[in-house]
């Protein structure tokens, strides 16, 4: 007989999410029988999708995999008090419905974040004595604290001393870095009790472009360096706006793509526009099916982010795309992020917040020979197919929940 997985997660399909209906047909292709539980789509906007409005409950199918949506309050802004409703309003209803609705599962899949949906597994658990595996995507209060979500340090700590009794209280721990696996290590939690595995990327839109270029996009007599991807804060990409600057003072054939939105846009923008930086283009954010084009036209693609802990024990989600993009790339983050480049020889690596370093590492990329970029390109997404891959990781997962639904 099959065993049977409940993935709990907040957020699934149509939102955007990294373990969404590709893990659960993974799963299901795996011979598990999967229920997911989820709440109804409202992600990134907090408005409820077209289509939705909010019951008690909701059944669907989805590509064969059966889809419970429950009550939650839709939110998703600034507002502190709407953002913990969103977050409180489903834990209680997954609560309700994983002690009272569901048919007893196997084993359980917790997806974090938010804390509450752990609070929720781990609950259900005690009562029902269901094993629960939980993912850590985001590292609290260290993220909280960080994007400064939260600033009362009594919270924070009291956030700290939930997500410590959660831990304790699931059987299996998922982490997607090493950084995040010794950080828990220091705060107590068990070695032995935590796993690495790493995210993957939408793959069949990565690797199947089936878009056209906007004419605004450059032509080949440049060296074209691809940003794609939400321009805020955390991406600090004044700095790069200073190695455009200095690109343009050596009369460098480099110019600089970003692609997509973000609050920054309009601050970038005008450093363009004052500093006169005509290699800098900004292109508007495409559908996920488009960005497979862009990222296959590009001479080499950055990540960047801020100069802070919590980055350097985090890998930005867009390493794997490009890396599955097969195109070099110039790796800004400091940590486990610049070590997947190094281990795979897929790029360079540049140090964060460094206009000089930055600029550096572009024109590294750019004296390279057609023929050693390429190169770099195989190895990043030779890499990624033998250590990062959607295959790769759901069969990790199956594995603990084989081990764990036998108990």
């Amino acid at each position: 007989m099959a065993q049977r997985v409940l993935l709990l997660t907040q957020w699934f399909d149509p939102e955007p999410t990294f373990k969404g209906i590709v893990f659960a047909r993974a799963l299901v292709a795996q011979g598990f029988e999967v229920e997911v539980v989820t709440g109804f789509p409202n992600y990134p906007g907090g408005k409820l999708y077209p289509g939705y409005r909010i019951r008690p409950l909701q059944r669907e199918v989805i590509d064969g995999v059966q889809v419970t949506r429950l009550p939650l309050y839709p939110s998703h802004g600034q507002s502190g008090i709407g953002r913990v409703l969103n977050y409180a309003t489903f834990a209680a209803s997954s609560l309700l419905y994983g002690l009272f609705g569901a048919r007893r599962p196997d084993v359980i899949y917790a997806y974090h974040p938010p804390l509450t949906v752990g609070i929720s597994a781990a609950l259900i658990r005690l009562f029902r004595r269901v094993p629960v595996v939980y993912d850590i995507q985001d590292m609290w209060p260290d993220t909280l604290r960080a994007t400064g979500m939260f600033s009362n340090e009594r919270a924070l700590a009291l956030v700290g001393r939930v997500c410590d009794w959660v831990y304790r209280r699931v059987d299996q721990l998922v982490v997607l870095s090493p950084g995040f696996k010794r950080l828990l290590i220091e705060r107590g939690v068990p070695a032995e009790k935590i796993d690495i595995i790493y995210n993957w990327c939408a793959e069949d839109m990565i690797g199947s472009p089936n878009a056209s270029l906007p004419e605004a996009f450059p032509d080949d007599s440049t060296f074209r360096v691809l940003f794609a991807g939400n321009m805020g804060k955390a991406q600090a990409l004044g700095a790069v706006m200073d190695a455009a600057e200095l690109l343009k003072a050596r009369s460098a054939k480099i110019t600089l793509v970003f692609l997509g939105g973000g609050v920054e846009v309009p601050r970038l923008q005008e450093m363009v526009r004052e500093r006169q930086l005509d290699n800098v283009v900004f292109l508007p954010g495409v559908p996920m099916a488009e960005v497979g084009v862009y990222l296959a036209s590009a001479d080499a693609l950055m990540v960047h982010l801020k100069r802070d802990p919590l980055f350097s024990i985090t890998i930005p989600s867009k390493t794997q795309a490009y890396m599955a993009a097969g195109r070099p790339m110039m790796m800004a983050v400091e940590g486990d992020a610049a070590d997947l480049v190094r281990n795979s020889g897929c790029g360079v690596v540049a140090e964060w917040e460094n206009p000089h370093s930055l600029a550096d590492a572009m024109q590294q990329l750019a004296d390279l020979d057609a023929d050693t970029r390429r190169q770099m390109g195989e190895k990043g997404k030779a890499y990624y197919e033998q250590h990062l891959s959607l295959k790769v990781g759901s069969e990790r997962f199956g594995e603990h929940f084989r081990r764990l639904g036998k108990k």
